[in-house]
This record gives structure tokens, sequence and C-alpha cells, in this order.
């Protein structure tokens, strides 16, 4: 579904991607890890062309992303949830939810308005549709934001640290929701600090480091068993 060929990404003089080379699988729930800097967030944005790299190529579903077809390819295969959740201030949630599906993929407002209701309520938000994102907690506007990918219906979600932003108490919540998303046939590509999350939902996870992906595996082999000494030296510390 996502293929990256020797990506790099360079910032002036700093090379924040270093021949990065992935595959994501149609359905597969990757996760990507690694300590602060190491591009990961750059990576997952290099995904959509949020950030577009300074050599090598991206697929989506088989075809090659580019400046020309970028917006097009990207509409219709791709949602993301970024860290701040983007939610416009002054629509309610019900708004946010059905404005990208009316614009962007003419989906007439009744039927947006029935998708939106759906997605809110799997969150456990539907009594909030009528109210302003002020109105809610951090949690809850994550939990909105994620919503407000799933009304697009796309084959992929990308998710970008979507609880770094959050108060530790409300971080649960949101992974609740996420979690329960596993069980759907979307692919999910997840950049994150929460290792429990990715030991209980990833099919695969990746550890960077230095813009390089340093080892690849199922959480079976990351977390019991990891072969590369960076890896074992990044686990030691944060699975105290």
């Amino acid at each position: 579904m996502i293929r990256l060929e020797g990506l790099n990404k360079h910032y002036g003089n700093l090379h924040v991607l270093k021949d990065v080379t992935l595959t994501v699988k149609e359905g597969e729930k990757l996760v990507i890890i690694g300590p602060s800097g190491s591009g990961k967030s750059t990576l997952i944005r290099c995904m959509n062309f949020l950030e577009e790299p300074s050599s090598g190529t991206v697929f989506i579903d088989n075809e090659q992303l580019t400046k020309k077809n970028k917006t097009q390819l990207v509409k219709n295969t791709t949602a993301m949830v970024f860290q701040q959740f983007n939610l416009y201030p002054h629509m309610t949630v019900l708004k946010n939810l059905t404005l990208a599906p009316i614009k962007l993929h003419k989906i007439p407002p009744d039927k947006a308005k029935e998708i939106a209701m759906e997605y809110l309520t799997r969150v456990g938000l539907a009594d909030k549709a009528e109210v302003y994102p002020s109105m809610l907690s951090g949690g809850q506007q994550q939990r909105v934001a994620i919503a407000r990918a799933l009304t697009t219906r796309q084959k992929i979600i990308l998710f970008d640290e979507p609880t770094s932003a959050l108060d530790p108490e409300m971080v649960q919540e949101v992974l609740d929701v996420m979690i329960r998303l596993t069980s759907d046939n979307i692919t999910m590509v997840c950049v994150t600090h929460e290792m429990g999350f990715a030991r209980q939902v990833a099919d695969r996870v990746v550890f960077m480091d230095e813009g390089q992906i340093i080892e690849t595996g199922t959480p079976e082999h990351f977390f019991t068993n990891p072969e590369q000494e960076r890896t074992k030296a990044f686990l030691s510390k944060i699975l105290r």
C-alpha cells in the first residue's frame, strides 16, 4: 500500500532521512518508534508529501507520488491525524467532520452528516456533535480528529504522535479508539512513544535512529529479542 525507496530529506546541511526504504502492506498496522530527532515524523510526513523528499520515491497503492499528482492521489487514499488536533475552532464538531467530505469528496451534506455521526458514535462523542472544540478536553479533541480522518473512508491513516500533546490521563482514551480501529482493514502507520500500544496493536515495529531504520520486526521479536545494540540500548531506557 505504501512503498518508500531510497528516501533522503535534507534541511540545509541537516540530513534528516538517509536512504530509507520501507514497504507497508495493505491492512498492516505499522508502528514507528525511536528517540526524539530520529526522523520519525519527517518520514511519516513524506508518505503523503506534507514533506517532499529531497530524493527517492514514494508509491501509494502502486502509483508513484509526485508534485503533479500528490493532491489528487493523497486525497483519494490517505488521511492523517496530527500531534496537534488541527480542528477549526469556529466550527462545531459536526461541521469539522463534514467539511472535507462535502468540499473535497463532493458527498451530499445529508450523507456527510450521516457518516460523521457514525464515526462520532464510534469514538464515543456523538453527544458532542454541536459543540465547539474549545469546549472539549484534549483527549476528546483528538478523538474528534480521528473521527474526522475516518469520515473520508480512506485506505490509509497516518498518525503522527497522536498522544504527545495530551495530558497523561487523557492518553488512554485516544489509544483505546486507535486499538479498536485495528479490527478494520485500514492500513495504519503510527509514530508514537507509547510502547504498550506498539506491543499490543502493531503487526510490525520499526525502530529509527539518526535518520535510518535500525531494526524492524514483530512486536514479539522487537520487545523480547532485538538484534541491534542500538535497539537494545533504547529499549533498556524506556522499558523499566
